[in-house]
């Protein structure tokens, strides 16, 4: 596409995100309909915030049908405006203002593309650090895909490497972040992956705290208190130390996701582990039985098409 602003047609403001206000604008000479991301750039001597250079990068390394697709950036003013793929609603929006829509075939199908996205980042050594409903977008053909990768980062498979614990929505955010781990893998990811399936099926999050200590509270209220045979090395995490809770057993599977399918519930208990070398990888989970019956991506075309036209 070219990078010529005058290429565009902003069409109204879709919303605002953490560093800039998006608009839906069509691209004149394909008459294709895009996202415009401007991001303002404060200091131009501290040049482009390091978060934005990571979702640039992060979008130009993975080329996937289930991950958002980056089609040119170009400066503008004291902005950079990022041309994305326009995605006319999300899952977010389909939880909390089209729950009639989200039937279980439909979650199931959205649960594998999600999965897929996921496998590809991490077949390409990226995690998302941030996955979460607001960042699974939707487009007119119903095919979900990942967003937002500002926290995205590279990571090594044998790990070796301190990064910030401060990532991940806390509703989505693994217990080793919530511990303050510096060293993890691309692991938190699939906690958060299991957090998702939940809320889709349930129409509620799974754990759903006000603040950082009470998440950990309830996460340690379900699942119980865990043991150094459960979740080797646990005690040793940053925070481990600062605040203590009282001893818990775990709530059963079958009363934190009430009335639902047995099979569902073994997918999400797989990617719901305290250790995370336990954890169910996205590749392992698409060939998981609750998906047997599942219809194929391509067959969303024949459901309802989400009508909302909000993006983040």
């Amino acid at each position: 596409m070219d990078s010529d602003v005058s290429k565009y047609t902003v069409i109204g403001r879709i919303g605002e995100g953490a560093h800039g206000l998006v608009f839906k604008a069509r691209h004149n000479p394909t008459e294709r309909d895009v996202a415009l991301k401007k991001i303002l750039i404060k200091n131009l001597e501290d040049g482009i915030p390091v978060n934005v250079m990571r979702e640039i990068k992060a979008l130009q390394l993975l080329r996937c049908k289930y991950i958002i697709k980056l089609y040119d950036m170009f400066p503008r003013g004291m902005s950079l405006v990022l041309v994305l793929e326009y995605m006319s609603s999300g899952l977010w929006e389909m939880l909390h203002h089209n729950q009639q829509e989200l039937t279980l075939p439909r979650v199931k199908s959205y649960a594998q593309m999600l999965l897929k996205g996921t496998r590809y980042m991490h077949a390409h050594y990226v995690m998302h650090r941030d996955l979460k409903p607001a960042n699974l977008l939707i487009n007119h053909e119903g095919i979900l895909k990942i967003a937002d990768l500002g926290l995205a980062r590279l990571y090594w498979p044998n790990g070796g490497r301190p990064y910030s614990h401060q990532v991940a929505t806390r509703w989505y955010r693994a217990p080793e972040l919530l511990y303050g781990a510096r060293y993890y893998t691309e692991k938190v990811d699939l906690w958060a992956v299991g957090c998702i399936i939940a809320e889709m099926i349930t129409k509620q999050p799974l754990f759903a705290g006000e603040s950082d200590i009470e998440q950990l509270a309830i996460v340690l209220q379900h699942l119980g208190t865990p043991t150094e045979l459960i979740w080797p090395g646990h005690t040793e995490l940053p925070d481990f130390h600062k605040i203590t809770f009282p001893e818990s057993e775990p709530t059963p599977w079958n009363e934190l996701l009430s009335d639902v399918d047995p099979d569902a519930i073994h997918l999400v208990k797989s990617f719901i582990m305290y250790d995370a070398n336990n954890r169910i990888p996205a590749k392992e989970a698409l060939r998981h039985v609750w998906f047997q019956n599942a219809p194929p991506p391509a067959l969303l075309e024949d459901m309802p098409k989400p009508n909302n036209q909000k993006l983040k």
